[in-house]
């Protein structure tokens, strides 16, 4: 069997977000396990809908449990945020990690901790000894 391609993460509808932030959230989930998670959910139909889209889209698999379909992520949320990333850097960011990592800077320098900013510093730290 082939192998899906994930869809672009920009590419996904904001409810399709939400039911994929509701799948990470419960780990596996039925359609109304997510619905349950969701802010004025839509219908159970669209609901099932939305997520055999997303399967389709390679984000979600699907197994049954019983009567019922369970639906778990292809993809650790750690992976998906990895991509997502990537993503941004290449789209607003002409593919440049310092570039993008100087815009959050300058969005949230403000509410950094200091222990924050020794995480980040021995992250820039790690990076210079990687590099040479």
């Amino acid at each position: 069997m082939a192998k899906k391609k994930l869809a672009e993460p920009a590419k996904l509808g904001a409810r399709e977000r939400q039911i994929l932030d509701a799948v990470y959230h419960l780990g596996q989930a039925s359609v109304a396990d997510v619905r349950s998670q969701l802010d004025d959910p839509p219908s159970y139909s669209s609901v099932r809908t939305m997520m055999g889209i997303l399967e389709t889209k390679g984000f979600l698999r699907r197994h049954r449990d019983g009567v019922r379909h369970l639906y778990s992520a292809t993809r650790s949320r750690e992976k998906a945020g990895r991509s997502a990333l990537t993503h941004l850097m290449s789209t607003f960011f002409e593919g440049s990690a310092s570039k993008m990592i100087a815009a959050l800077l300058d969005e949230s320098a403000s509410q950094l901790s200091e222990d924050e900013l020794a995480e980040l510093q021995q992250s820039i730290d790690e990076a210079r000894k990687q590099g040479n």
